[in-house]
């Protein structure tokens, strides 16, 4: 049976390649935007890493923390908590120094009307960052969704795929980008883009979108008939295994799981463990968001989790009572609209 513990421990678990990166690891790690989706468990992964590597480091964790469950969850993995809104002035400059910066703040939904938040949380900050941890090595969170739409048969889009960001929100993401790489070419300021295509963490994900979905009886949205996803847990290792590969040159990762999985047949098989039909809605197109993570596989091998696995566990942690964060991922978004 599923529980938040058993859950939390096994995306907090550092596997032997993750300790043995952190044991060469030089330098503390701050985790700017810690309190978000993924920034818990990976604070508390990397913490664990290092103590298994019986490295020293500070983990410290930079969030406005508003969720009890995240603080407990940090303090109990003895990782430094820094409250603190990265947007009010001065308060980049009272955050303490640090080797390594793992930078997570973003805003994404609500930017439709108020765009200008968006902007300053996607675009505005990173340029401050950039400045503020300029001798640092720095992996900056990004999105695949950067990239243009792609034929679903094609493997996805590949690192070297010209970025075609529609909306406001993606072209804020792509500003993010741009101001860590200023910094690259101006301060030689040490920068990893990782550019993410959807973290499973069975509370939240494309996954729990569609089984909500089914289970509501909400029709499901087939015009986007692909998708690509991967366990929280490899994508939060992915993303502390870049910070050695962070360099002037900028480097980039597209982060995500081996498999194009279809809608259709990913609804239907979350129905079946859920014991109920998915109700579907629109009309395929032939394109998606989807990206080629080959880099990744060849500096880090496979994920560790599988797609049938992921929806197997995404449906009896439904099925156990286990909770929701109540942040869907508008996988199926086509316009940039968010």
């Amino acid at each position: 049976m599923w529980t938040e513990e058993k859950l939390n421990e096994m995306l907090t678990t550092p596997s032997p390649a993750l300790i043995a990166d952190m044991q060469a690891l030089t330098g503390d790690l701050i985790v700017l935007g810690a309190g978000g989706k993924m920034g818990p468990t990976l604070c508390v992964l990397a913490k664990r890493a290092l103590q298994a590597a019986k490295n020293p480091a500070r983990v410290i964790a930079v969030s406005r923390f508003h969720d009890p469950l995240v603080v407990q969850l940090l303090r109990e993995n003895e990782v430094e908590i820094c409250s603190a809104d990265l947007l009010t002035p001065g308060a980049l400059d009272a955050l303490p120094d640090a080797e390594n910066v793992i930078f997570m703040a973003g805003k994404k939904f609500g930017t439709e009307g108020n765009e200008y938040a968006t902007w300053a949380m996607n675009t505005w900050l990173p340029s401050r960052v950039a400045e503020r941890y300029k001798e640092s090595r720095i992996v900056v969170f990004s999105s695949g969704n950067l990239y243009p739409k792609v034929p679903v048969g094609s493997g996805g889009a590949t690192e070297d795929t010209p970025t075609e960001p529609v909306g406001e929100y993606c072209m804020s993401c792509q500003g993010r980008e741009r101001m860590f790489e200023y910094a690259a070419k101006t301060f030689g300021t040490r920068v990893a883009i990782y550019r993410l295509n959807y973290a499973v963490d069975l509370r939240y994900g494309v996954l729990y979108d569609m089984a909500h979905n089914i289970l509501e009886g909400n029709p499901i949205s087939i015009e986007t008939p692909s998708f690509n996803c991967i366990w929280q847990g490899d994508a939060n290792e992915a993303a502390l295994r870049l910070l050695p590969h962070a360099s002037a040159d900028v480097f980039t990762l597209n982060v995500t799981g081996p498999e194009t999985a279809g809608v259709m047949p990913t609804a239907r098989k979350l129905g079946a463990l859920l014991g109920k039909e998915p109700r579907f809605a629109g009309t395929p197109t032939e394109t998606a968001y989807l990206s080629n993570a080959g880099r990744m596989f060849a500096l880090f091998g496979y994920p560790r989790v599988s797609l049938e696995e992921l929806i197997a566990w995404q449906a009896q942690w439904i099925l156990d009572g286990g909770r929701a964060l109540g942040k869907p991922t508008h996988f199926e978004e086509r316009k940039g609209r968010y």
